[in-house]
């Protein structure tokens, strides 16, 4: 199978050339960085326009026009909440819980000239913090933990008119079914345009069972 490159996010995701050289700069940064930083797995890093480039950018079309901040919990290496800044979201807040992951991505939103804050903190263990966010119009997170754990790490953050914007593998039915035991919340399912059986959660109106 051919490569996904550059070229392809351009024509898949219609972005400018002016952003297209933003992407290409993380990117360049990012592969620096990996060498003495674990942001991604090499393997991945070789696939990196489709597996995390065009992973990310998909959620753009997905997201609803929102009034407030858009919020990345677990953001590592910046998938999807960098992409979406470099994309052009508004009010783009990244989370992150390790310092050396957050210095990476303060560089990257000043190389790419991203208006992208970072927040080195882990939900959930920084009260004071927690308060101090914005309030979260949107949440996104990929690749951060199970659905049902995934809800109670960012609880805190939501409201009732809150989107949360989730993608998830091939075991998203049986990840909805669990967390379904313990919440409640409209969901729904988009296919993903980049992971084969993958798809995109839209979850809003989340409210614990029994609350």
């Amino acid at each position: 199978m051919a490569s996904y490159g550059v070229e392809d996010l351009v024509r898949d995701y219609d972005v400018s050339r002016e952003t297209c050289a933003r992407l290409e700069q993380f990117a360049e940064l990012l592969k620096h960085w990996n060498r003495r930083v674990n942001l991604v797995s090499k393997d991945s890093l070789n696939d990196i326009w489709r597996r995390h480039m065009a992973d990310s950018a998909q959620l753009r079309d997905v997201i609803p026009a929102y009034d407030g901040a858009l919020i990345d919990v677990g953001s590592g290496a910046g998938f999807p909440g960098m992409v979406l800044a470099i994309m052009g979201l508004a009010d783009v807040h990244l989370i992150e819980a390790n310092a050396k992951k957050c210095t990476f991505l303060r560089e990257a939103a000043r190389i790419t000239g991203s208006p992208a804050t970072i927040h080195n903190l882990r939900l959930g263990e920084d009260a004071a913090s927690i308060a101090a966010l914005p309030k979260a119009a949107i949440v996104t997170a990929r690749a951060v933990s199970p659905l049902v754990k995934l809800l109670d790490i960012v609880f805190p953050i939501v409201y009732d008119k809150t989107y949360c914007i989730f993608s998830k593998g091939i075991r998203a039915a049986d990840e909805l079914k669990a967390a379904r035991q313990s919440w409640q919340f409209e969901v729904q399912q988009i296919v993903s345009e980049v992971e084969l059986g993958g798809v995109i959660l839209k979850i809003n109106h989340i409210r614990r069972r029994g609350s």
